[in-house]
Order: C-alpha cells, then structure tokens, then sequence
C-alpha cells in the first residue's frame, strides 16, 4: 500500500514513465553495487538508496546545459544526465575511462562535458562554487542555473553560511538542495542544528525557501521545474529542503545499527520507487509486463557496461604523465615592454597591471573586501568601479572561503577571477578551498583554476601579529599552486599580468613595506615576464645569495655597505616554479651559498632550497649552506621587538661568517 500522495498535474504519461526508469537505473546500479561490494569486487559505496527522487526530479527539471553540484550520494544526477554507465564505472575502478585517471575515486569527479562538478571531501567549498557558477551566468545574461547538493550535515559548515549570504545579496540564481536525510553519519540532526526546519535558515539571510517531500518525485520534479522557470527570468536564490531518510550507512561499512527499528521501518514504507510504481499501476500507466520488461532492459544494460569497464586495463603507471598533470598547460605568451616608462611605485605596478588586464579580458572579475568605490585598503582598485563597473569590481563580504570558491566556479563557467585578500593572513579562513580545491582540481578531473589570489604581506610595518606575515611556505608545500613574489615594480607589473594570463591558481605575494617605499621607471603599457624564471641582479664569485620580496632589499644594501664582498645576488621573483637551473649555475660558480628569507625558519621555503642544494650540489660546496631567517616566533607590533624579529638584522654578521669560512 502506498503511503505517498501523488500529483499527475498535466505530465504526460511518456514523462510520468521516464521518470520511473530514471529513478529505477541507479536504484539497479546500487543493487549490483552492492552485491559487488560484498564479493570484494569495488573498494566503497555510499547509498542513495531511497533518496533517488531528489536525485532524478532536480536534474529532470534543470536543461543539459546548466551546472549541477552533487554529492557522493547522488548517482541519479550522474544516471539523468546519461553519461555512459561503462564511464561511471570505470571511475568507480580507477580505471582511465573514468573522469579522473584512477586519482581519485567513486563521485570525486567533475565533466564539463555533462555540466557537472564533483565534490571533494571537505564538502562546503561546494556551495561557493555554485555562486561562481552562477555569477558568470548572471553576468553573461544567459538565462541558466545553479543546482548544488548537500546533505544536513553540511549545513553546520562555515562555507555554507558564507556562500548562502553572498547568494543573497548577490541575487545569483542558485538552487541549494540539501536533502535532509536524517543523519551526518551517526550524528542525528537533533544533536545538528536548533530549528525546526533547515529551510528556517534561509529566512536570516532573505532567502526564499521551500520544503519539499524528497521521496515524492512528482512533487521534487514539478516543484524545481516552476522554480526553475522563475529563477531564470528572475535570478535568485532558493533554499530547498527536501525531506527525506538515509537507509543505509553513510558508507556501507558504517552499518545503520545507530538508527531507531522503528525510524527505518516508518521510512521504508516511504520508499520513493516502490510507491511511485505503485501510483503508476493504480493510474493504468504501468503494468507488470512493462515493469519486468524494464527491469530485464536496465539490467542488461548495467551487465554489459560492468563487463566493459571491467575488461579495461588498469591504469599505466607513467611518472611523466603524473608529474605534468599537476598544472594546466600555459602556452606562455612574450608581450614585450613599450619603451615609454614612468617611475613609479609597487603599488603603482600592482595597479597598473591589474586595470590593463582588466581591459584586455572582459570576462576577468575582481572580487575583495572594500575593493570597490574604496579602492581597497591599499587603494590598488581606487577608480576601477568608475572604469570597470561594479559587476566586474565587487565588494564582497567577509568570507575569505565562500570567496575563493566563488572564483573557481567562475573559472569552471569560463570566467577569470582576482581575489584580493585584504591581508595575506587572513587567507587562514580560505586555506581549505585554496589548498584542496584550486591546488587539486586539475590533477583530479583536468579542470583547471583561472584563479589569482592577491597576498598582501609582511612586516616591518608595525602591524602585528595579524596582519604582518610572510605565509608563502604554505602554499609552496602544496602541488598544484604557483607562487609569485616580486620585489620591484617592473617585476611586479609583468608578472601579475603573466599569472592573470595563466590558466592556472597563482597566489601572488604582494610586500605590503614595499608598496610605496620602491620606485621604479616602469613600462606604461602592457608586458608580461616568464613565470619561473629568477633574475640574477649583480654578479660576483665569492657567495650566492639567494632570496625574494623584501629579503632583496635587504640583501643590495647589505651588498652597498660591503662592496668587497663578490657575490651573485639572485632574486627568485617566483617560489613556484622556481628557477633551479639559475640556482645551481649560480653555485657551481661561487661554491658558497646563503638563502634570505623574511619567513620564520623553521619548515620556510628556504629550508627546501637548502635541502635540494645539499642532495644535488653537495660536491660543489666548500661551506655549509647557510639560511637566514626570522625568528620562529609571532610577528610582534613594537618596533624594536619587531627589528629584532626580522631577518634583516642577523643578514650581515652570517654573510660575513660564510665568505670567511
């Protein structure tokens, strides 16, 4: 007997069926899946066993075309959108006809080619995406939407509530499907949130919301399809709650012994197939013969595509292929300088190279705190709002996370983006998406981040603890990242422009004591330098120095107070790449090495370069190599404490110990 209320409204019956067999397919998958699973066959499932209607209804709902955002419990998204279940389940083996070459397994995946994108497991970064998405779909005017996935438990995350409110008051046309199983895991949503409903939410950040009964296809279908409608013609954002119930474990292992008898009995007899195909019989749409006739024709189907992917071999190991997927490829493109110059600051450079990379890519957005009629803290963007307009120069709120996803998903809809960190500590509260989504994402499912994130940093400014430090071995230490920190202008200029042209996510360093301390005579138009290529700025044979950003300065006038001293003073410009070949030619010269940096000493950057001149050039050193560093502690706010804090002041006496040595 049924326990759910249906409405045909005016669907057709050739519909009412299609979304029977589109609910049935990955209601058969997970049966053999499962069956697999148990015979050692696949390594992990995650059941969507009795959700499929929220799954099957939004993606029916939603045109090809538009982005949706799924979770690990969402095959019928995958199923709907029809792509070939032999792929489906190559990615499920690790096998190359997957999505992501065996490098990351079961949903993890994205395909542009089918408007999906894969989830990591952090979960949150998720719905920032979704802005993104949808920002370059409200900027484009093309009249599409956003769909992203979440459970309950997903809720409770920051990201969430940072990308809910930018949805807001960016109107961005985003449907947020949070379906409401029961459950994070073994957590209860009693022990989850305080309100009634999950859609009580959406009121605090005035948002529309709905609830909806998620194990009724025909209301999940209808509703997202009116809504859908109106979002296109009127963007915004809609919660949607869709009430629903997990029947098995998170992950199969987990098992579901934490959940009530009686919970899992009342839910099952809301199984979303079984009462849909009941309602279809009673109507006369549906009859045995038809039912089995499906059933053997889906069958057939999963076998056929099983013994495909199965058949197909393991992935080949090749080291190549590994080491140069780390980055989208960047056919790197020479724009040399116009002779006409003006000496000017950094943050003059910095400014300049970002206005005219505005105006030679209309689809690059920028998006800070106060970077708008303000112009920044730092007055970078001061009059871009005047040039640019605010859609394309856009004040955000504070929600460094929500922000960074933002910009990936407008990469991932074709777009660039700039994000201005205000300061380069407070990217703490956006390390997540920078580190496990930029970093990863094309390694994982070979879809780059058109990304740039602006780092004002340093010290020597009497700005304390919060606001002063030189974070750069962070995000050297993470594959998929490049890091740009230049000390002049010109530098500056060029290369900011090189990593805004750069398919790939470029955190570009900015030293805030050098902003308007550094002039330069600068080109006016606009160039570009080569990423990973250092600059050697005197030459000499008795030492290398090796340093980047204010650690240069320091260095020339160490040089100018000493000018016995011969040495190769090279400036790395670009952490990642770095330029090894400059190092090493500059070392089997001098045979004498010291690495500058502002960072603390412990686990920075110049660790690594001592590291990898001591395994490779270890018969070219007549010394130790040599760092100098600040000390491992806070940046402090009083001068004095931070002059002692700094490298700058010990630079001089181990200069002097290395050349003697």
């Amino acid at each position: 007997m049924k326990t759910i209320s249906y409405q045909k409204g005016d669907l057709s019956n050739d519909k009412l069926i299609a979304l029977y067999k589109a609910m049935l397919l990955p209601r058969m998958i997970e049966e053999k899946m499962l069956i697999l699973l148990r015979q050692g066959k696949i390594s992990k499932w995650f059941s969507g066993i009795g959700q499929e209607a929220i799954s099957v209804g939004i993606t029916s709902a939603l045109n090809n075309d538009e982005y949706i955002l799924p979770m690990h419990r969402n095959l019928g998204v995958f199923t709907t959108r029809e792509i070939p279940l032999y792929r489906l389940f190559s990615q499920w083996q690790g096998k190359a006809n997957g999505f992501s070459k065996g490098r990351d397994r079961s949903f993890h995946f994205g395909t542009q080619e089918y408007n999906l994108v894969g989830m990591i497991s952090h979960l949150g970064p998720q719905f920032g995406i979704a802005d993104g998405i949808a920002l370059a779909d409200k900027l484009q005017k093309n009249k599409k939407i956003t769909a992203v996935f979440s459970g309950d438990g997903g809720t409770s995350e920051g990201d969430f509530h940072e990308a809910m409110n930018v949805a807001s008051v960016w109107n961005l046309p985003v449907l947020f499907c949070i379906e409401n199983n029961g459950y994070g895991l073994s957590t209860p949503v009693s022990e989850q949130f305080n309100v009634e409903n999950l859609a009580d939410r959406a009121a605090g950040y005035g948002m529309e919301s709905h609830i909806i009964a998620g194990n009724n296809i025909l209301e999940v279908y209808n509703k997202v399809n009116e809504l859908a409608a109106s979002v296109r013609e009127n963007p915004r954002p809609i919660f949607l709650e869709f009430k629903t119930f997990r029947m098995r474990g998170h992950e199969e292992a987990s098992g579901t012994k934490y959940v009530p008898k009686e919970l899992m009995d009342e839910w099952a007899a809301k199984d979303p197939l079984e009462n849909y195909a009941q309602f279809l019989k009673e109507a006369g749409i549906l009859n045995e013969v038809d039912e089995v006739n499906y059933k053997k024709e889906i069958l057939h189907k999963i076998n056929e595509n099983w013994q495909q992917a199965i058949q197909e071999p393991n992935i080949t190991v090749d080291l190549e292929t590994e080491l140069n997927d780390v980055y989208k490829d960047f056919d790197f493109q020479e724009e040399k300088p116009n002779d006409e110059t003006e000496k000017i600051r950094l943050v003059d450079a910095i400014s300049n190279g970002l206005k005219q990379s505005m105006e030679r890519y209309d689809n690059l957005v920028i998006m800070g705190q106060d970077i708008a009629e303000y112009g920044g803290v730092f007055k970078i963007t001061d009059g871009f709002v005047a040039a640019f307009g605010k859609e394309r120069v856009r004040n955000t709120p504070i929600c460094e996370s929500a922000i960074v996803s933002a910009a990936y998903g407008l990469s991932v809809n074709g777009m660039k983006a700039v994000m201005e960190m205000q300061f380069s500590d407070f990217a703490s509260t956006g390390f997540n998406p920078i580190v496990n989504l930029l970093a990863k994402s094309h390694y994982r499912w070979e879809e780059n981040a058109d990304v740039v994130v602006r780092m004002p940093c340093g010290a020597g400014v009497a700005a304390g603890p919060f606001h002063s430090q030189t974070n750069e071995a962070w995000y050297t230490k993470t594959p998929g990242l490049k890091v740009v920190f230049p000390a002049f202008p010109y530098d500056a200029k060029g290369l900011l422009a090189t990593a805004i042209a750069d398919p790939n996510p470029v955190l570009f360093f900015e030293h805030k004591a050098l902003y308007r301390s550094i002039y330069q005579e600068v080109p006016t138009d606009y160039y570009t330098l080569p990423l990973g290529k250092a600059a050697l700025l005197k030459e000499g044979n008795d030492v290398t120095i090796i340093t980047y950003g204010a650690g240069v300065h320091w260095a020339l006038e160490t040089l100018n107070k000493n000018p016995d001293i011969s040495a190769d003073l090279i400036d790395l410009r670009t952490l990642m790449p770095l330029d090894k070949n400059a190092i090493f030619e500059s070392i089997k010269k001098t045979n004498k090495v010291i690495i500058l940096q502002e960072d603390t000493m412990f686990g920075g950057i110049a660790s690594d370069i001592a590291a990898m001149i001591s395994d490779e050039l270890f018969e070219h050193l007549d010394a130790p190599v040599k760092r100098v560093a600040s000390l491992d502690t806070p940046i402090p706010f009083d001068p004095k404490l931070e002059e002692q804090f700094l490298a700058k002041n010990r630079f001089e006496n181990s200069l002097k110990e290395l050349v003697l040595y």
